[in-house]
Formats: structure tokens, sequence, C-alpha cells
């Protein structure tokens, strides 16, 4: 009986262990696609790419910028897409994702250049982007930036 109780033991934890395991790479996995959809979304934007920016962005965006000012999906597109702003490519340091179910939690800092209305500009701001799984795919519903004192 002894035995019994110590291989059913091992079975479970060998189960446990396995599913743990599993449970890691499916985690690790979607860490990966958020990590490649962020960055694709990034220079989506340098580039100025309308349909591809929008695509990453759910019906239902909402942004808060650093100043407190905020926008919505059609605000934000036409900012991004404004002639006068010229979006250098950026660097993001400090990437964080937390996911809870269908939502995942996007932390960086982004040290942006370029110019608006031809004058030059550097933004160095911590975000969080907000994604929730809609309709199979991931999108951004929620941005806020917080401007970094220099």
């Amino acid at each position: 009986m002894a035995m019994f109780k110590a291989a059913f033991v091992s079975l479970v934890v060998s189960l446990v262990s396995t599913s743990v395991a599993a449970k890691n790479d499916d985690h690790a996995d979607l860490h990966a696609a958020l990590k490649a959809q962020a960055d694709a979304w990034d220079a989506a934007i340098i580039r100025k790419d309308r349909e591809a920016i929008a695509k990453n962005m759910s019906e239902t965006f909402f942004q808060i910028g650093s100043d407190g000012k905020t926008a919505d999906k059609t605000q934000f597109l036409q900012n991004i897409m404004s002639p006068e702003l010229v979006i250098a490519p950026y660097t993001v340091e400090d990437f964080k994702i937390r996911t809870y179910g269908n939502t995942a939690l996007i932390n960086g800092v982004t040290d942006m250049h370029g110019t608006y209305e031809g004058k030059p500009f550097r933004l160095h701001y911590r975000y969080t982007d907000t994604y929730v799984k809609e309709g199979g795919g991931w999108k951004v519903v929620n941005v806020q930036t917080t401007r970094i004192a220099e």
C-alpha cells in the first residue's frame, strides 16, 4: 500500500509539473507574440502606416497623454498621421508584459525624437498600453503616458 501511495504521489507531482511547464511555455509564447505586435505597432507609427496602426487598435481605444489630454481612436490616428509630425525611430527600454486572462498590460520607457511643425522635439516617457483579446486577436484599448523629468 505504501508503494501505491508513493507511486500515486509521484504521478500527481509529475502531472502538475508537466502542466506548469506547459503553462509557462504558453505564457512565454503569448509574451513573445505580444512583444512582436507592440514592436510592429511602433514601427507602423514611425512610418505612418494608418491601416497597420488602426488594425492594432480597438474601436473603444482611449489615450491619456502626459499632458492630461485625451484622444479616442479617430483623434489618435489624426494626430499620428499629421504631416506636421515626423517621428524618428525610437527606442523602448524596460519593456515588461503582464497578462491577466484576456487582458495584457505592456509597460516600457520610450525616448522619442522627431519634429513637429518643423521644430525638433524629444519625449522621454513611461507608458502603459492595455491590450484586450477581441475577436480572436489582441487589440490595444488604452494608452497612458507619463513624462520623465529630465
